[in-house]
């Protein structure tokens, strides 16, 4: 994921198959927020690695996060990358496990520890040179390659039979985690032009915010024909 100035998150990529519902309805558009990765990083602006023990806040907004997301997913034993690419632009990996047996040894969270740096390094060299861009794919292989075509279709078929030309290259770039000013920057027009074509945006989709727009979205993504 990628986070910008404490918003909402940027879904960038996942290797996940099942219950893919739950990353786009669930967490994109609301538990995000009691995800201890999200809360440690927002806390502590910290870099480094660190298991799900490591970061976790068990209060009652952590109980709700996993009885409500976290279980259902099945994921076991995760594990977070922090890294900051500039001030207010980080990334948080996450690693983990669907298998009850399997875990994260010590001698493996040495060896991530130890090649840290490296991970760090190659992170900061690619997102300072790259928005951060829905489903950017992470490796050449076909499922990512089919992830980020499917990705690539939704975005441009978002609303593309009730909105005008720009106002779907906004939403796109709204789904996409850019704000008003750095929409206003793409296009080299005003804010006041962009929060216009949100405002029409908001009412041709019949959303009230943006919550609402991602989970229309999220719907969107998820339910397309493959």
């Amino acid at each position: 994921m990628g986070c910008k100035d404490a918003k909402r998150p940027i879904y960038l990529f996942d290797s996940i198959e099942k219950e893919r519902e739950l990353l786009f309805q669930r967490y994109l558009t609301n538990d995000y927020q009691s995800d201890p990765f999200i809360q440690y990083l927002n806390t502590h602006k910290q870099q480094g690695i660190f298991m799900l023990k490591d970061v976790v806040n068990k209060n009652l907004n952590y109980q709700n996060y996993c009885k409500q997301f976290y279980m259902q997913t099945g994921w076991k034993n995760e594990l977070g990358m922090l890294i900051e690419i500039e001030p207010q632009l980080w990334i948080i990996i996450c690693l983990g496990f669907f298998n009850d047996s399997a875990r994260i040894n010590e001698k493996q969270l040495f060896e991530l520890n130890s090649n840290f740096s490296i991970i760090q390094s190659l992170c900061q060299q690619h997102w300072k040179k790259a928005d951060f861009k829905l489903a950017e794919p992470a490796v050449n292989h076909n499922s990512s390659t089919l992830l980020h075509k499917s990705v690539e279709h939704a975005l441009n078929s978002f609303g593309r039979d009730i909105l005008t030309k720009r106002e779907q290259e906004v939403a796109v770039l709204i789904a996409q985690g850019f704000d008003s000013k750095e929409i206003a920057l793409k296009f080299t027009i005003s804010e006041g032009t962009v929060k216009n074509h949100r405002k029409r945006i908001y009412q041709q989709l019949n959303v009230a915010s943006l919550s609402e727009f991602f989970q229309l979205f999220y719907n969107h993504l998820i339910t397309q024909p493959k």
